[in-house]
């Protein structure tokens, strides 16, 4: 089968040819129906050796659904042609924190040494992909696996985030988003269908502020003429009691810490190696800055019910695997405005 593998580290990945999986016990081959391409890929590819704890040779992709192909022995509740979502963090299964569903923080991730499929293990951008246990594996229903695929990470991560700080978006609340490319345009989705809140979209593109009013932004502000004084005064003087950072720049960092209100929540989603100069004094009392990393399974069923209900939804164009290298230079030039999905069968 053909495979999106990244080789080497800081060297381009390769599409090559790869021998198709076969599920051993407790585990399930999937057919990929759609694979997401993250702007976080795009770092992976970037990192030098020894940023991680994993090494190449991996397949790429780490927003995956597709339909169960072929399943080992001892797995039950699934069968083939099911469509299915893979959750993407891959705990060990047995700590703490994997036991409540929260296999994105599992206590014994550095000993595992991958963090999933795409991410140290290989992932979804190939025909086929070996999920190690059938607890990975969240069911579709009538979603679509193409369409579906992005949505466990490109929606899973801002909902999360989202979700933890809803009992400060009451009415008359504000919530920014700054960043509405795949993730951001999910946020946006997110604290609309859940909240009251007033949302605030920042980025450079037109474009992409255009998707955002339709998904539900009140305002949709060029990064270039937003200014802490500028969006506070929006809010009365008050500032925003959520604001998600979904570049993490120094300098969107900056703009996020300027926005807060007292007991705000900034929550940092973006990977672009930004940092924020904290004191006693540099937000206000009671604000609270946070990192954060996918979500539980639990929560991508929730999800994946908001997107039934049609509630939410992202953007997609769908690419063959034989596309995936354009499409990932299109993403790193900023010319992606939703989120593109490799489609083995496109």
């Amino acid at each position: 089968m053909l495979a999106y593998r990244l080789i080497e580290w800081q060297q381009p990945p390769e599409l090559v040819e790869v021998p198709v999986p076969e599920p051993g016990p407790g585990e399930v081959l999937v057919k990929i129906g759609g694979s997401g391409l993250c702007h976080s890929d795009l770092h992976l590819m970037e990192w030098p050796e020894g940023a991680m704890p994993f090494d190449p040779p991996f397949t790429l992709g780490h927003e995956n659904a597709g339909w169960v192909e072929r399943i080992g022995d001892g797995v039950g509740g699934f069968e083939p042609g099911q469509p299915v979502a893979v959750y993407g963090p891959w705990g060990c299964g047995h700590c703490r924190a994997c036991r409540l569903s929260r296999e994105d923080y599992c206590e014994n991730q550095l000993e595992i040494g991958a963090f999933g499929g795409g991410i140290g293990r290989d992932g979804g951008l190939a025909e086929y992909m070996l999920v190690p246990s059938s607890r990975l594996l969240i069911p579709l229903g009538d979603l679509d696996p193409r369409d579906a695929a992005p949505l466990s990470d490109a929606a899973l991560t801002p909902y999360h985030a989202v979700k933890r700080s809803l009992p400060r978006l009451v009415p008359g609340s504000t919530a920014v988003v700054i960043g509405v490319g795949g993730l951001g345009q999910m946020a946006v989705q997110i604290i609309s269908a859940l909240s009251a809140a007033k949302i605030v979209a920042i980025d450079l593109s037109a474009d992409k502020l255009e998707v955002a009013k339709q998904l539900g932004a009140d305002h949709a502000i060029n990064a270039g003429e937003a200014t802490p004084e500028s969006i506070r005064a929006m809010t009365g003087g008050r500032g925003a009691e959520l604001v998600l950072d979904v570049v993490g720049s120094a300098d969107t960092l900056a703009l996020a810490g300027g926005l807060l209100s007292f007991e705000g929540d900034l929550t940092l989603l973006g990977l672009a190696g930004g940092t924020f100069e904290y004191s006693a004094m540099a937000l206000p009392w009671g604000a609270r800055i946070a990192t954060t990393y996918w979500g539980t399974a639990v929560e991508l069923m929730e999800v994946l019910d908001l997107a039934r209900s049609g509630r939410i939804g992202i953007r997609t164009e769908r690419v063959g695997l034989d596309g995936v290298g354009d499409a990932y230079e299109r993403l790193r030039n900023g010319e992606v405005i939703g989120r593109a999905v490799a489609c083995p069968d496109d």
